[in-house]
């Protein structure tokens, strides 16, 4: 709706990860050179951690789209309480590796043999396993003896972690990691963005778009962005979204700190209220009068012929009129958000089980 309403080529604050809209802070910098040294080393675990939201699989995404795909072989898993032996079978096949009907020992065979002919066809293999924080300890054992393939002194697979920060507080901490710790040539934790680099984000992430300055947003609008989000990129998305939403809904060219505080007010599914209405912003045609309109109107030209009771119960009745209206259209404009984000939501599933199945 919005990216109609504002002629955008796309929808630039979507919550799934997207390389394309990808925004190099400082720490995201920081990041980025460690995983190309990490690259370029060949060999041991690189450790990426950060807050819920922080960029981590975009990083990741945007440095793979980077690399000589000729060179080097990729796959990534995406855990979610995996022991040690759902651990190399997901490994397997994230490497598209057929083990129907192997038991461990087999699997392991099969990956070390995929390994050395990826290595004598000139590519090397990297690993991502993101949202390492959910592996336990024996599978965390299981990447680490992942890692010792060889052939000759070269490392077969590399392995990048990343994970929330509780993953860097037990990895610096679990006495039975320490071989682990020994294999990490480099970590970082990504860190939320500065209040001055909001402005930026959020600018680089609109012109991604196509944006040429409609919506305007104000200086204001930048600093309840921030104070509402803690420069993180995830939830910074989710607010811009639904400011960008509202000012369609609104049809204003401005996005100032009022519309979003209101909007702020309306995610946490408090009443908001926002003086700003549509029609105010609507394009001058020829409106057709409300009945409260017609009604002020109609009260104006026999006011002189109303005594004092009576006026002020007209007036009155109007208020009630107009009270009930804006509720109305507060409560239009909320389930028009929720159903545009059901939609949307509908709309990323569906896009995550597609892709499943081709992996599959």
């Amino acid at each position: 709706m919005y990216d109609q309403y504002y002629g955008l080529s796309g929808r630039p604050f979507q919550l799934t990860p997207d390389p394309h809209y990808y925004f190099e802070s400082g720490t995201h910098r920081k990041a980025l050179s460690y995983l190309g040294y990490g690259l370029a080393q060949g060999e041991g675990f690189i450790v990426i951690t950060g807050e819920v939201g922080s960029g981590k699989s975009t990083l990741v995404s945007h440095l793979m789209q980077t690399v000589d795909k000729a060179r080097l072989t990729a796959a990534t898993i995406v855990t979610s309480q995996l022991d040690a032996v759902d651990l190399v079978q997901m490994t397997a096949e994230s490497f598209a590796i057929d083990t129907r009907g192997m038991d461990k020992a087999a699997t392991l065979k099969a990956i070390e043999n995929f390994l050395h002919a990826e290595a004598r066809a000139g590519r090397r293999c990297l690993l991502v396993v993101d949202e390492a924080q959910n592996l336990a300890v024996d599978a965390l054992e299981e990447l680490r003896m992942l890692s010792n393939f060889q052939l000759g002194s070269s490392a077969l697979l590399q392995i990048f972690l990343l994970g929330q920060p509780e993953f860097r507080n037990l990895l610096q901490t679990a006495p039975e990691l320490e071989q682990l710790r020994q294999r990490v040539i480099a970590t970082h934790h990504l860190e939320a963005m500065d209040a001055d680099e909001v402005q930026p984000y959020i600018e680089h992430r609109l012109e991604r778009a196509g944006w040429t300055g409609r919506p305007q947003l104000t200086a204001d609008a930048y600093d309840a962005l921030y104070n509402e989000t803690g420069g993180v990129p995830r939830k910074l998305n989710a607010v811009m979204n639904r400011c960008l939403l509202m000012g369609a809904v609104e049809q204003t060219d401005t996005i100032d700190a009022a519309l979003v505080e209101a909007v702020i007010v309306d995610m946490n599914g408090k009443p908001f209220a926002y003086d700003d209405t549509m029609a105010s912003h609507a394009p001058l045609a020829e409106p057709v009068p409300s009945a409260s309109v017609r009604a002020a109107a109609k009260a104006q030209t026999s006011v002189a012929a109303l005594d004092s009771a009576q006026f002020q119960a007209l007036a009155s009745r109007i208020d009630q009129i107009e009270a009930r209206m804006a509720a109305q259209d507060v409560t239009m404009r909320r389930v028009l958000a929720m159903l545009i984000d059901w939609m949307e939501k509908e709309n990323q599933s569906l896009a995550a089980r597609m892709r499943d199945m081709r992996a599959a």
